[in-house]
Parts: C-alpha cells; structure tokens; sequence
C-alpha cells in the first residue's frame, strides 16, 4: 500500500507533463502539416541541393582546364 502513495504521484505528474507538452505542441504549429515532409523524400534531389553545393563545385573543376595547362 505503501507503494501507491509515491508511484500515484509520480504517475500523475508524468501524465500532467505529458499533456503539458502535447498542448505546447499543437500551439506552436507541430501539427499543422503533415503530409508535406512525408511527400518531400519523392522530389527530385537536386530541387533541394542549394546552388554552390560542393559537389557543384567539384564538376566545375573538372570540366574547365586549369590555368597551368593553358599556359604550356
């Protein structure tokens, strides 16, 4: 019996915190879309690469010649 009087407490401030944090999260906007991140993976990748990516850089490279090579 003993055991209900500290595991009720604790079950109950879980419960609260919990609610708590769904309402928090329904308010700030959570729960407003969600079919757009899941469609999101089927788009194309280089709609989502930014320009000046890396790789961008590394194909430029290596199609224009190097100015030593111009040189000789």
């Amino acid at each position: 019996m003993s055991a209900v009087y500290i595991a009720l407490p604790i079950a109950l401030l879980l419960a609260v915190g919990g609610l708590v944090a769904f309402v928090w999260s329904v308010r700030s906007g959570q729960f407003d879309d969600l079919e757009t991140p899941a469609l999101r993976i089927l788009g194309e990748e280089d709609e989502r690469r930014p320009t000046g990516h890396q790789s961008d850089r590394r194909t430029d490279d290596r199609t224009q010649p190097s100015e030593a090579s111009e040189d000789s």
